[in-house]
């Protein structure tokens, strides 16, 4: 569920990008690859609509490259592109020199394809005139699928092997209260079925710094956001106002430095923002994040973490931030499996609502709340982010992206405090029921408010007034 990747989309950047690294791997195992004389490719429905201003074919570019989104130089990427474009050639997967020309040989569909909104499609001619193409789906949170599913009985298999298989709500809290262990415990063992100890943390290390110098970076850079919109960055100002004397060099030493400031309410309110604008901003200038669960959600979980770290728990160290990725990542596991974390399949809300909601959970173990109140707290954010429609203007992933982070890790704190001071017993609705709606109100919602560009603020609002 916590993949780092480069903005500014899981669904539109990521997931096509490693789209275009399997399509290489396949082709290579195939035994195809070095006969292949010539490419294509296509894009469809939302991946379409959206994708220039996604930088969909700047990720299908740079996948075709066989760069990795984990360890590009991000300051290379425009570089990159830059050359492929000019040249009209591409030296595909790393090895090969092929003519390419973005211009002509990405090709950008209107239509959908029936089994996601997120379809693409990749075309060769062999040196023997023959032709072979593969279509992939980006699912959301840079997942990747094939229609036929061929994986589906290995990941099975993994999923059955754990010592706690879970697919919903119910399922977990049942195993949380027959074992008298928490969220994160539960969690960790599954976890440990995968991988040893050391691999665990390496990986949640690699997580939370990255998140870490993702808000250091945005909250030290000015200016304005790449794409024709001309929006001005602002946990840059939010910053300079709100951190103290105390110099720092490194993002650690700025945590530090941040604990020793005021933080009344009204601070604490700017801080969380400060945090959530700064993430997303660099998300949208193709920067390096951690998918939470999709990129355009990437801000509210650190924001979140950072309260915990900065302002409620002076002492908090790696244990509370392994805890919190772990409770989070399995909330955010039960959305993808019972509804959808892709906002071309559900709008908004299964994005910042799921990431508002796995923040809400983790958060409140954290705090000392139960496995009940997690729940409670995950179902309470969701709950207020039902029906949140994704209408990108101009099909950025900027206006109002970027600021729906800060209020969904502002909710998230709330429903986390909710849940607190709340009997779950007498909760009327369950976490389970909540998954369930918001995938009804998915299914129910127009497919112009499903990160197409053709209906909300993304038509009520014209580039021009902007």
């Amino acid at each position: 569920m916590l993949k780092i990747g480069i903005g500014p989309s899981s669904s539109h950047t990521l997931g096509p990008w490693r789209a275009a690294e399997r399509w290489i791997l396949e082709l290579r195992e195939e035994g195809k690859f070095e006969k292949v004389a010539s490419i294509s490719v296509h894009f469809y429905g939302s991946l379409s609509l959206t994708g220039k201003g996604h930088a969909t074919d700047y990720a299908i570019i740079l996948g075709l490259l066989g760069t990795d989104p984990e360890t590009i130089a991000i300051e290379n990427i425009q570089t990159y592109v830059q050359d492929v474009k000019s040249t009209r050639k591409l030296n595909f997967g790393g090895s090969k020199t092929l003519d390419f020309d973005p211009e002509k040989d990405i090709v950008f569909h209107k239509k959908f394809l029936p089994f996601h909104a997120n379809g693409l499609k990749f075309e060769a001619i062999l040196a023997d005139g023959k032709k072979t193409a593969k279509t992939y789906y980006s699912i959301g949170g840079g997942f990747v699928v094939v229609e036929e599913r061929k994986n589906a009985k290995r990941k099975n298999s993994v999923f059955n092997s754990f010592p706690y298989p879970m697919e919903n709500g119910q399922e977990l809290l049942l195993i949380c209260q027959k074992e008298s262990k928490s969220i994160s415990q539960i969690v960790l063992e599954n976890e440990r079925s995968l991988r040893s100890d050391d691999e665990i943390d390496h990986q949640i290390n690699r997580v939370w710094n990255t998140m870490l110098e993702c808000m250091y970076l945005g909250c030290h850079t000015e200016g304005k956001l790449p794409g024709g919109l001309n929006v001005k960055r602002r946990a840059f100002e939010l910053h300079e106002n709100l951190k103290g004397d105390l110099p720092y060099s490194n993002p650690e030493e700025w945590l530090q430095s941040i604990r020793q400031t005021e933080v009344k309410f009204r601070q604490i309110l700017q801080w969380v923002s400060c945090f959530a604008l700064s993430v997303n901003e660099v998300n949208a200038s193709l920067g390096r994040v951690v998918t939470a669960p999709t990129n355009g959600s990437a801000g509210v979980i650190p924001a979140v973490l950072m309260y915990y770290m900065v302002i409620e728990n002076h002492a908090g160290n790696f244990e509370h931030i392994k805890q919190f990725l772990l409770v989070a990542g399995e909330i955010g596991s039960i959305f993808k499996k019972g509804a959808t974390i892709s906002a071309a399949m559900g709008g908004c809300q299964a994005e910042i609502g799921v990431s508002s909601a796995m923040a809400a959970g983790a958060l409140t173990e954290l705090l000392g709340g139960t496995p009940e109140q997690v729940l409670m707290a995950a179902e309470i954010a969701m709950e207020h982010h039902l029906g949140l429609t994704c209408d990108p203007i101009g099909g950025l992933v900027q206006i109002p992206c970027i600021e729906r982070n800060s209020m969904g890790a502002i909710k998230a704190i709330n429903a986390a405090e909710l849940a607190l001071g709340s009997d779950p017993a007498e909760a009327k609705v369950p976490l389970d029921k909540v998954v369930q709606t918001m995938w009804e109100t998915a299914k129910d919602m127009s497919s112009k408010y499903k990160e197409t560009s053709e209906g909300g603020l993304a038509v009520g609002v014209f580039l021009s007034d902007c």
